[in-house]
């Protein structure tokens, strides 16, 4: 019986064998980019990755090839930028979008309260232009209506109010 199980373990080993071959022969490239990343492809790298920076390409025992840990740290260092510069970064960007969106903020407001006063202005003009009797309080707290002059001068006011409008 144990001469029957042979066989059939020994199919089973080089099925599994088989099997693994093609997780062997992937990766067969690795290559730092000009940012200091390393890349891991069966496809060669790009044509603009100089030769010192490919780490492993099939055909070359991974020792012969330069190890990448000696392989200029310093320089990636300098490249990549560190937790605290991305967090520095991050907060100014968002002080220059909070400051951006108030200042479109106060400018909308602005434009509102003009828009408003406009519109005040030329229902003013329009009561002006009507004729009809215009009555203001005094100092003394009486009621007095506008003479046909204190009219041609409001009209006058309130035009060049309306100039700055268009």
């Amino acid at each position: 019986m144990k001469r029957a199980l042979l066989p059939n373990l020994l199919a089973a080993g080089a099925a599994v064998a088989a099997l693994l071959l093609p997780v062997a022969a992937s990766a067969q490239y690795i290559w730092l980019d000009e940012k200091g990343s390393r890349h891991y492809s069966d496809m060669p790298p790009p044509p603009s990755v100089p030769s010192n920076r490919i780490l492993k390409q099939p055909g070359a025992p991974a020792s012969a090839q330069q190890n990448p840990a000696d392989e200029k740290p310093a320089n990636a260092a300098k490249t990549a930028p560190t937790l605290a510069e991305q967090n520095a970064e991050f907060r100014k960007r968002r002080a220059d979008q909070a400051e951006k969106e108030k200042k479109a903020a106060d400018e909308a407001a602005r434009a509102a309260d003009k828009a408003k006063n406009c519109e005040r202005a030329h229902d003013f003009q329009r009561l002006l232009d009507s004729g009809e009797r215009i009555a203001r309080t005094d100092k003394n707290g009486e009621r007095t209506f506008l003479t046909d002059e204190q009219r041609a001068r409001e009209s006058r006011e309130n035009r060049q109010t309306l100039a700055d409008c268009k």
